[in-house]
C-alpha cells in the first residue's frame, strides 16, 4: 500500500496529524498485511485488511491484547485502536523492533505464562465472541469446562468442518460419541486466563530480548489447552516448561492428554487448510470410539 493509504488511517486513529517518514512491509501473517511505520509522531505496527469481517477480528485482536496487558507480565504492544478507510480495515498498535534472545528468555516466558493462567474467574468463556486465525470463536460461559469445550469449542468445529465436505456425518456422530469420555481425561481446574491460540509463530522477543506474545484468542479455559498448542508444532525450549512447573505445576499425566486438548487446534486447521490435517483428528477419536 502507498504511504497515502497508510497515513489517512494512522492520522484517524492517532486523531493528529503526523508524518509518515518510513513504511516498510512486515511479512510472517497469513491473514493481514503488515507495516512497521516511522513517523514524526512514533514508531508503528500497522495491520491492514479487505476482508469483511476484518474490522471485527481486529476488535477481537485488539480486546485480547489489552486483557494480556494488563493481566500479565508480558511485555504485550499497546493497542492504540482501529479503523476501517475506503473498505479496509487497520489496527494500530506499538511496533515491536525484534533484539537477540536473552539468556532469561525461555525461563520468563514459562514464569510469565504460569502467572497468567493463575487470573481466575467463576465461570469457563469470555465476555465477547473472538476469533482463532480468521474463524470465529464463540465464549459462552459455562461452569462446566466439559460444557463449555464441548458447546464451545468442539462442536461449532466439527459441523463447520461437516458443512465445509472435509468430514462426513458418520464421522461426527463417531466424533460425539467419544467427546464424554475425552472429557472424562481432563482434570477438573478453576478457569484460567489463556493465550488461545499458543504456537511459537505468535511468540516474539522485544528490544529488551524478553518474550512477548501477540495474536491472542483469549478466553478463560483449561489452562492445559495452552501447554498442549505450544507442543503440536515444536518450537518451545525444554526451559519453558521446567519454568512453567516451577510456578504452576501440571497434574499428573498431561503427556497423555495433550492430543486431546489438541482436536481442538487440528479442526482449525482442517477447516482453514484442508484434509491434511484429518489424520490426527482421526487417530484421536478412534482411541474412544
Amino acid at each position: 500500500m502507498s504511504h497515502h493509504e497508510l497515513l489517512e488511517p494512522l492520522t484517524l486513529i492517532l486523531e493528529q496529524e503526523v508524518r509518515l517518514d518510513n513504511v516498510r512491509p512486515v511479512g510472517g501473517g497469513s491473514i493481514s498485511s503488515a507495516y512497521a511505520l516511522e513517523t514524526s509522531a512514533g514508531s508503528y505496527f500497522l495491520k491492514a485488511n479487505r476482508d469483511s469481517t476484518a474490522l471485527e477480528m481486529f476488535e477481537a485482536e485488539g480486546d485480547g491484547l489489552t486483557t494480556l496487558k494488563a493481566n500479565s507480565h508480558f511485555a504485550i504492544p499497546r493497542v492504540f485502536g482501529m479503523d476501517k478507510v475506503n473498505g479496509v480495515a487497520y489496527l494500530l498498535m506499538t511496533l515491536i523492533k525484534p533484539a537477540a534472545r536473552n539468556a532469561n528468555y525461555w525461563q520468563a516466558l514459562g514464569k510469565n505464562l504460569a502467572e497468567l493462567h493463575k487470573v481466575t474467574r467463576e465461570s469457563f468463556g469470555y465476555d465477547r465472541a473472538n476469533f482463532i486465525g480468521s474463524l470465529p470463536q464463540t465464549n459462552q460461559s459455562s461452569g462446566s469446562w466439559g460444557e463449555f469445550f464441548i458447546l464451545e469449542r468442539m462442536t461449532p468445529m466439527i459441523n463447520l468442518a461437516r458443512d465445509r465436505g472435509l468430514v462426513d456425518t458418520y464421522f461426527v456422530r463417531k466424533f460425539d460419541l467419544a467427546m464424554p469420555k475425552i472429557i472424562s481425561e481432563m482434570p477438573a481446574e478453576p478457569p484460567a486466563l489463556i493465550h488461545g491460540d499458543l504456537w511459537s509463530g505468535n511468540l516474539m522477543v522485544d528490544d529488551n530480548g524478553d518474550a512477548t506474545i501477540i495474536d491472542p484468542a483469549v478466553y478463560f479455559g483449561h489452562r492445559e489447552m495452552d501447554i498442549s498448542f505450544s507442543l503440536m508444532f515444536g518450537g518451545f525450549s525444554q526451559e519453558f516448561y521446567d519454568s512453567y512447573n516451577d510456578v504452576f505445576p501440571m497434574e499428573s499425566g498431561f503427556d497423555e492428554r495433550v492430543g486431546l486438548y489438541n482436536l481442538y487446534p487440528y479442526l482449525v486447521h482442517l477447516n482453514l487448510f484442508g484434509r491434511s490435517y484429518f489424520g490426527h483428528i482421526e487417530e484421536t477419536i478412534r482411541q474412544f470410539t
